[in-house]
């Protein structure tokens, strides 16, 4: 395969400013969200009360980061950037609430307060999430009607693949189906590629689609990095649900163990587990090599995700 091209510079980012580019996109993405929730509908205000409740106030904004992040890489300007960070964010903010259910995870807490069915009721935080499913969908088409539509369809595709029995669902289905038994190296690493990675992938994908004209090359290797650094997360989550505390984390930990599930650490131990995250993490920034300065920003966000402590 010929070298990668390098990606443009214009996105003027190095290690000094990677912080500040966290802080001016998450500050983004929080104005984005809040008009995307805005509504005149009257008829359910306990419905847009809870959809508001899970999405705002709280979060990394990770996948919306990768969105940004990927696509200044390439040259797209920020407006072209914002449906597709929030969209990415609005099917996260779904799948936590329906994980945190009864009938999922059980989950309590999340983000340091009440879950939303906690916060509200069963019943309004299932239509919650599947409220703010759909929203995502909306906000993705009506917010790319200036790409071409050839584009906004692959948008829409890679979106809904992220979040289908390939994606998120069949990971949950994988981690329902895994309680109570050990686990193997195998079946662990899909389960977390489909659960997590698929919509971290998506986003760099999205990100990568809203620049407009990127090599097929290119693309394959972000997708790559994507792909890496989502199981990087998701491994160091699995690590940080044995060490970590309630109070730093915003969220029950111990989660894992209380519900017979097996994760990285109960496979692997800790010490093998927090080597996995460093390799996943090292083949994301080898999907990097020869793309140019301008993936500074990239390759910061994978040094962030396994150094995190929440």
């Amino acid at each position: 395969m010929s070298p990668l091209p390098p990606l443009k510079a214009r996105a003027g980012l190095d290690e000094h400013g990677f912080q500040e580019q966290l802080r001016i996109a998450q500050a983004r993405i929080e104005r984005v969200l809040e008009d995307a929730l805005a509504t005149r509908d009257s008829a359910a205000p306990r419905l847009h009360a809870a959809m508001r409740y899970g999405v705002l106030d709280g979060g990394k904004r990770l996948r919306p980061l990768l969105v940004y992040i990927t696509g200044s890489a390439l040259g797209a300007p920020l407006d072209s950037l914002d449906a597709p960070a929030a969209a990415v964010e609005l099917i996260h903010a779904y799948s936590l609430i329906h994980d945190d259910l009864p009938a999922m995870d059980d989950d309590d807490l999340r983000r340091g307060r009440p879950s939303c069915h906690r916060a509200f009721d069963e019943g309004t935080a299932i239509l919650a999430g599947d409220a703010l499913q759909a929203l995502a969908f909306t906000v993705l088409a009506r917010g790319t009607s200036r790409l071409p539509e050839g584009t906004r369809l692959q948008m829409l595709g890679v979106l809904a693949e992220a979040i289908g029995t390939e994606g998120m669902a069949g990971g949950q289905a994988m981690d329902l189906d895994a309680a109570g038994h050990a686990g193997d190296p195998a079946s662990l690493e899909q389960m977390h590629r489909r659960k997590t990675g698929a919509l971290i992938r998506a986003s760099v994908q999205l990100g990568a689609l809203a620049a407009g004209a990127v090599s097929v090359e290119v693309r394959r290797a972000l997708g790559e990095y994507g792909a890496e650094i989502g199981l990087a997360f998701q491994i160091q989550d699995d690590i940080l649900d044995v060490t970590g505390e309630t109070t730093v984390l915003g969220k029950r930990t111990g989660a894992d163990a209380a519900h017979g599930k097996p994760n990285y650490p109960s496979v692997f131990g800790l010490e093998r587990s927090r080597a996995l995250a460093l390799e996943h993490r090292d083949r994301a920034l080898g999907a990097l090599t020869g793309m140019g300065t301008a993936t500074t920003a990239l390759r910061a966000l994978a040094h962030y995700v396994v150094d995190r402590v929440h």
